[in-house]
């Protein structure tokens, strides 16, 4: 497996399987523990002058495409604040190590970035499958699990149980919730089939979307991860009559659902949720997965999809500005992606959160932090966070929008909600927050 980071930290070998901590279950916060001028040792991973954080992401493998590029939005986002003196004069040092999207090897490389490397904290750990076989161990070990990279449910819905992980992006019941009720609003006599993976992405989001078009609903066809074909789901959902699909995928299945919709000449109504709807990224994929039949232009003309943040087209907006910047100033090869706005927003987040714990930062701490910031903290997404000592989940909402010529075309304002009966309503205070002029929370640095 490969071990990715920028700075020069020392990376270990792997442990051996034999010599893996199993998953314990999740234990309590220690109480009193945010008062960081009461404790007289050093907290695991922070020293004077700096914090070490990690990351499992899928740098190979099938879910690799786009997923890559987070970290190396987030490594761009923390040199710029390094080199404007880090945060209460601690570099960040942030150490990427590839699962391959495989929740055996996530488990391996998350407990050597405990035991090994002794990680203050473990940030935006990408996947539901992988994630889950080491989030108890983590909240075992009261190692903060902060803004994990997948939409599950189960990052935040149960604080109690697991007190030190939180969300970040929508969870995907919220976002079903939303793109049912539109499509009941505006596509009430639509014939509609799911395309789903297999696991809590699918789960979650039919639970979102099956009270609003219950009825409209004529076939569900699910996939699992690392089987790429797709035909017998695609062949299915064209003969039960399904015209319009609502998708549920990673984006390397977005692309493969296309491409055996071309070869069967069936072109429904698209809508894809937001994880797997990038239109550069799917038409790269297209054209790889067809060896080059199909032109990597924009596949997805036409077709739905939702958004939680501005992308690279919004290039007038305050936060796509700083993302810019950032990466021209400090990011690698290749350009600003939607990916690497991804990673550079929760590199903010965390940024915010570690100021916020204060200048002698504990794990307590930052937990306490992140669930202080609440609904209040401006942030790059379009709305608010839901973070409180009830809930660990993160944004709320989003709004619903047409691609065209690449480009994201609103169709609704933001909307917000949570889960099960919450009520989804529109929401306007979050979305024209822009960032501070220096591009670091004020009390960073």
């Amino acid at each position: 497996m490969k071990s990715w980071t920028k700075r020069m930290t020392p990376i270990v070998g792997l442990v051996t399987v034999g010599a893996l901590v199993t998953a314990c279950g999740a234990g309590g916060r220690p109480s009193g523990g945010g008062d960081a001028a009461a404790v007289s040792a050093p907290e695991t991973g922070i020293t004077e002058t700096s914090v070490t954080i990690g990351a499992t992401f899928p740098l190979t493998g099938v879910a690799a495409p786009g997923y890559s590029e987070i970290p190396t939005g987030t490594q761009a986002y923390f040199d710029y604040v390094n080199a404007a003196g880090g945060v209460h004069g601690r570099q960040i040092d942030y150490i990427v190590r590839d699962d391959g999207y495989n929740p055996t090897t996530t488990s391996q490389v998350t407990n050597e970035f405990v035991f090994k490397d002794g990680v203050f904290a473990m940030l935006s750990a990408l996947g539901t499958p992988t994630h889950r076989a080491v989030v108890d161990f983590l909240n075992g070990e009261k190692v903060p699990d902060l803004l994990v990279a997948s939409g599950s449910r189960q990052w935040g819905d149960d604080p109690e149980a697991k007190p030190y992980t939180f969300g970040w992006q929508p969870d995907y019941e919220i976002e079903g919730k939303i793109i049912g009720q539109w499509v009941a609003e505006n596509m009430p006599d639509a014939k509609v089939g799911l395309f789903l993976q297999d696991d809590d992405l699918g789960e979650d989001s039919e639970r979102g979307l099956r009270p609003y078009i219950e009825d409209q609903i004529v076939e569900v066809q699910r996939y699992t991860s690392g089987n790429t074909d797709v035909a017998p789901q695609i062949t299915a959902l064209e003969a039960a009559g399904a015209d319009l699909v609502l998708g549920f995928n990673v984006p390397s299945y977005t692309a493969l659902s296309q491409l055996a919709a071309m070869k069967l000449n069936y072109d429904p109504q698209w809508f894809y949720a937001n994880i797997g709807s990038d239109p550069a990224l799917i038409g790269s994929l297209l054209s790889n997965f067809s060896k080059g039949a199909v032109a990597a232009t924009n596949p997805l003309d036409g077709a739905l999809t939702t958004e939680y943040m501005p992308g690279v087209d919004a290039t007038d907006n305050a936060w796509v500005k700083l993302w810019q910047k950032v990466w021209d100033e400090h990011g690698e090869a290749g350009e600003l992606t939607n990916y690497r706005i991804f990673g550079m927003s929760a590199a903010y987040t965390f940024v915010q959160a570690l100021q916020a714990a204060g200048e002698n930062p504990t794990r307590e701490g930052i937990v306490d932090a992140l669930e202080k910031m609440g609904g209040a903290a401006a942030n790059p997404s379009l709305a608010p966070y839901r973070y409180s000592v009830d809930s660990h989940l993160g944004i709320s909402g989003m709004r619903i929008v047409e691609i065209n010529d690449g480009a994201s075309d609103p169709l609704t304002p933001v909307l917000v909600t949570d889960l099960g009966d919450s009520p989804i309503e529109e929401d306007g205070s979050a979305a024209d927050d822009g960032p501070p002029a220096s591009g670091i929370p004020e009390s960073a640095g």
